[in-house]
């Protein structure tokens, strides 16, 4: 199943990974373990922010995925199941019952 992976790292602990000279390479190393479909950045509420696309077959996944941004940045982390139109396309039988129903 697809997820998006929203990783907000707080200011204070970035600006030390760039003072460090670690950022990038942490992110890189993070990113090269979770394989991530696709990834951007920007910012938000004033934060460096990560929008990581990817595939977990299971919740047991969870802490792999998570728990390195937890420990190297203590990120803030949000894991939300995402469709591409193609799959929102084969739900729609499900949300026309559901409206129907509701």
């Amino acid at each position: 199943m697809r997820f998006m992976l929203k990783v907000n790292i707080p200011v204070e602990d970035g600006n030390e990974a760039v003072r460090k000279g670690t950022l990038g390479k942490t992110i890189s190393e993070i990113l090269s373990d979770i394989k991530p479909e696709a990834v951007y950045f920007g910012d938000e509420d004033g934060m460096r922010t990560g929008f990581i696309f990817l595939e977990m077959n299971d919740s047991s996944e969870i802490p792999k995925i998570a728990e390195p941004w937890f420990l190297a940045f203590n990120a803030e982390v949000e894991i939300h199941p995402v469709m591409r139109p193609e799959d929102l396309e084969k739900a729609g039988p499900h949300i026309q019952n559901a409206a129907e129903k509701y």
